[in-house]
């Protein structure tokens, strides 16, 4: 089966008594019980498969473990909170019984960076950041700190650059090392990072997944070797995406290749329109055919899917940037993405506002930077808009 096809059944239509639901419903009973004593007690022991307590298992998280799972070709998945708590139970699975010490992208999310320096490292976990795009400097990483885990994004944010994924996991094979990927950018449609040889996969389902601005939530995707463990740590601390979100994510991914493929195709159309305008200085897009990363990119990804993110550097500083954002009148003002409207956010003040103005320019993120999740909208219509707020 086609991974468009997966998208719409996998993980649904579980006989329920006599009947079968065409979608997962919504089940929000906190604890379950069975006719049998015996069965209750296979159930709490995870020797047979069922709900009991809500914060182990809900059949509707349960439908959407599943549909993830069977995209992202995993051993085993977890639906979170959010985003963040799939980046942090990810950490702590790695790394219980490894060297604590991680060799991270050094341009990634902000409170994934916030996390690393504000949480883990209190608690004893080192970080060394490296450019993941570049394959010697990875390697010499992983021989000189002998990292307990290695950590990138598909696709970084919000530079949009791509690393070699598929060598850089042979790498970690080699050392014995796992890697850890955030996918939120590519999404399993694009990329699915444990074909390539990953051993961890996170998404904010919040993104593209669910896809329509209205569900907070997490996925974490795990081989063989680590889903056990994230599945013990989840049910214990219990960062467990709730019944409603998990319907909706479902509910979302069903359209996810329908939107993704409009959006991608949409941000193709919108970044060279955008390239060519005097007021912008530079504009990062993986289907740049001069993108830095082109030739892992034509590698990794499928062919005119490129992602539907882009960056722009506009002319000028903060106050231009300002002007142009409360200009706009159809593109949403908003920190997020992957959404079906197109969204805008200038990192300096959202995703990446934790980081000191210096640390952000180290990492090329200057102050006329801004991010653009494009949407499914008519592209005379997104272009117009930027257009009109892009004049004077």
């Amino acid at each position: 089966m086609k991974i468009e096809s997966k998208l719409v059944h996998a993980g649904d239509r579980k006989k329920a008594g006599g009947f079968i639901p065409v979608t997962t419903p919504i089940y929000t009973a906190a604890s379950y019980f069975y006719d049998s004593m015996a069965q209750l007690d296979r159930v709490m022991g995870r020797e047979e498969e069922g709900p009991s307590y809500a914060r182990y298992d809900n059949p509707t998280g349960s439908a959407l473990e599943e549909l993830v799972n069977t995209l992202e070709s995993g051993g085993g998945t977890v639906a979170c909170a959010s985003g963040m708590s799939a980046v942090h139970l990810g950490l702590i699975a790695a790394l219980l019984d490894r060297p604590k010490r991680v060799v991270a992208g050094n341009v990634l999310y902000g409170a994934t960076v916030s996390t690393l320096m504000k949480i883990m490292e209190p608690f004893g976990v080192e970080t060394t950041w490296v450019d993941i795009c570049d394959l010697d400097a990875v390697e010499r990483a992983l021989g000189e700190v002998k990292p307990g885990l290695v950590l990138m994004e598909t696709v970084s944010n919000p530079l949009l650059r791509v690393g070699a994924m598929d060598k850089i996991a042979e790498m970690t094979r080699q050392a014995g090392v796992p890697l850890m990927v955030d996918n939120t950018f590519a999404t399993p449609l694009l990329v699915r990072p444990l074909e390539l040889g990953a051993n961890i996969v996170v998404h904010s389902a919040t993104k593209y997944m669910a896809g329509h601005g209205d569900v907070l939530g997490g996925l974490i995707v795990a081989d063989q070797e680590y889903c056990g463990t994230i599945r013990t740590l989840s049910r214990t601390v219990g960062p467990v995406m709730s019944p409603f979100e998990a319907y909706l994510t479902m509910r979302g991914i069903k359209t996810l290749a329908l939107r993704v493929e409009r959006q991608c195709a949409n941000a193709c159309r919108i970044a060279s329109w955008l390239a060519s305008h005097p007021r912008i200085e530079r504009v990062h897009f993986p289907g740049d055919p001069n993108h830095p990363d082109a030739l892992t990119i034509a590698r990794l990804f499928p062919k005119n899917l490129y992602g539907a993110m882009i960056s722009i550097e506009l002319k000028g500083g903060r106050e231009e940037v300002f002007a142009f954002m409360e200009k706009l009148k159809m593109i949403v003002r908003a920190t997020s993405l992957g959404d079906v409207h197109t969204m805008i956010l200038y990192p300096a003040m959202a995703s990446h506002r934790d980081l000191s103005p210096k640390h952000r320019a180290r990492l090329g993120i200057g102050d006329g930077l801004v991010r653009i999740s494009v949407g499914i909208e008519a592209p005379e219509d997104i272009i117009g808009d930027l257009e009109q707020a892009l004049q004077g």
